[in-house]
């Protein structure tokens, strides 16, 4: 279908969006195409795991920052928002309730609604009813139905990776962080993990930056190699399958700092703190390999020490893998499947 004639001065879309996927967007871009002003109203009790209110926010404010947006949950009612219903709740309970937060929430009307469903044109009648007994006789809502044969994008409730946009896809994928000291094989099992599950891995930026300085770094330089590993991960998040393998976390690089320079910049102590899914600890159990960069086996022994104090202190599971690069891949599968 192509985008309708500028006729409305608002829009309105309403949706779960659990996730929000090119179908919603479609609807949306329509409306967008259509209105002076577009309200997106996304509500779902109970929440679908893994979107949550916060999280379906951030998906529309930074895909559509142009619209009046509106997501609610349990905990974000407002004392000014009315009952809040079941999914399974009656279409007439549903509909007095978007009709009521347009109103009473957002204190607007609207002149069309649209959907790619036949229930839209049932849904344009009660609004208009709604509005018309608390404001008086105006013209009706319009029903605009888009894409209702799904011709565009063939896609309804359940979502595919092919339908969702790529910072929404990102939302889904799982993180594992692969930690070791010096010479324990972590980039060895990374990049083979990542081969192993035919996804994307994140290369340990902070390695990178010390050959490229020759082992020269400033303490402002621990900070940078924290956030440019953070910006990899979230870049790489979007092409990854199901797991993003992460070569090291801004925990390591809090140990080189201490040990290094004697403390750390509490800005990197805070991005330590970042949640993986899963945590994989590679233990020192071979024979020490000097690649010409590194210390020596008594430093791999002690970072080993200071992970395994450090994730306790910090109460963050983790994975002890061990054995030749086989069994490692062997446990770190079986993990990721439990």
């Amino acid at each position: 279908m192509n985008a309708p004639a500028r006729r409305w001065r608002r829009g309105l879309v309403v949706g779960k969006f659990c996730p929000l996927h090119r179908g919603h967007m479609l609807v949306i871009d329509s409306a967008l195409a259509a209105c002076d002003e577009v309200v997106v109203i996304s509500y779902t009790w109970p929440e679908f795991p893994g979107c949550g209110a916060a999280l379906r926010e951030a998906w529309l404010r930074a895909l559509y920052p142009q619209v009046r947006l509106l997501v609610l949950d349990h905990a974000r009612r407002l004392s000014r928002t009315p009952p809040f219903p079941d999914n399974d709740a009656p279409a007439a309970v549903q509909r007095d309730f978007c009709a009521a937060l347009c109103m009473d929430v957002l204190g607007v009307t609207v002149d069309a609604v649209f959907t790619s469903e036949d229930y839209g044109d049932g849904f344009a009648l009660a609004l208009s009813a709604f509005f018309d007994a608390r404001r008086g006789p105006a013209p009706p809502v319009r029903h605009v139905c888009v894409d209702r044969a799904r011709a565009q994008v063939p896609v309804s409730g359940t979502a595919l990776r092919a339908f969702l946009h790529p910072l929404v896809y990102a939302s889904f994928v799982r993180k594992v962080c692969v930690l070791g000291g010096e010479s324990s094989g972590k980039t060895t099992l990374a990049e083979a993990l990542a081969v192993q599950l035919e996804s994307a891995w994140a290369p340990e930026y902070g390695r990178e930056l010390w050959n490229e300085k020759h082992g020269a770094l400033a303490f402002d330089d621990m900070l940078a190699i924290g956030h440019a590993q953070q910006a990899r991960e979230a870049a790489l998040l979007p092409g990854a399958k199901r797991w993003l393998v992460c070569d090291t976390s801004a925990l390591t690089t809090v140990f080189y700092s201490t040990e290094l320079f004697g403390r750390a910049d509490p800005a990197l102590v805070a991005l330590a703190a970042q949640p993986y899914d899963l945590t994989l600890l590679c233990a020192p159990d071979f024979a020490f390999v000097q690649d010409g960069t590194r210390r020596d086996d008594g430093l791999r022994q002690r970072q080993h020490a200071w992970y395994v104090a450090e994730l306790a202190r910090r109460g963050l599971p983790y994975t002890l893998v061990q054995g030749t690069l086989e069994q490692r891949l062997q446990q770190a599968i079986a993990v990721l499947a439990a």
